[in-house]
């Protein structure tokens, strides 16, 4: 699959996987927010370390495609105690939802989107996945030691 793949291509591709059970990376993985293409921004995790307080801003982004008319979605995870209302994301007005949070640093992170407080999803470019005790997956985000440069 080409780099620059379009959001429709990708969006497939990783229902398709999804249904399959596989946790499956794509090539679009690491892409974040950043990243211009035709299809505009890429949804998934962006990061940024910070050097003031040696940890990591993380903007998590959940594509509309992955949403579907969605009034509200909330992001649970280890980070805030699997809180189901702490977090409530910004609905953008591209459809996409989005929240940032900072995380410290040499930590992994399990979490999911709640939606409409009735559906759980996981983030199609989650860093990776693991299973959880309720026989699904939850995705992980992965924050890295800091380095002094």
């Amino acid at each position: 699959m080409k780099k620059t793949m379009k959001k429709t291509a990708y969006t497939k591709m990783n229902v398709k996987s999804r249904a399959s059970g596989q946790a499956v990376k794509s090539s679009a993985q690491g892409k974040t927010s950043k990243d211009k293409s035709k299809s505009g921004p890429v949804a998934g995790l962006k990061k940024q370390y910070l050097k003031s307080n040696r940890s990591c801003r993380v903007t998590f982004r959940l594509p509309k495609d992955a949403a579907q008319d969605a009034g509200m979605v909330t992001l649970v995870g280890d980070f805030n105690n699997w809180n189901l209302t702490q977090t409530q994301m910004k609905k953008l007005k591209s459809g996409d939802f989005t929240a940032t949070v900072d995380l410290p640093c040499n930590r992994e992170f399990r979490f999911r989107y709640l939606i409409d407080s009735r559906r759980w999803e996981n983030d199609w470019c989650a860093d990776k996945y693991m299973p959880n005790e309720y026989g699904s997956d939850d995705s992980v985000v992965v924050i890295n030691g800091y380095n002094i440069e």
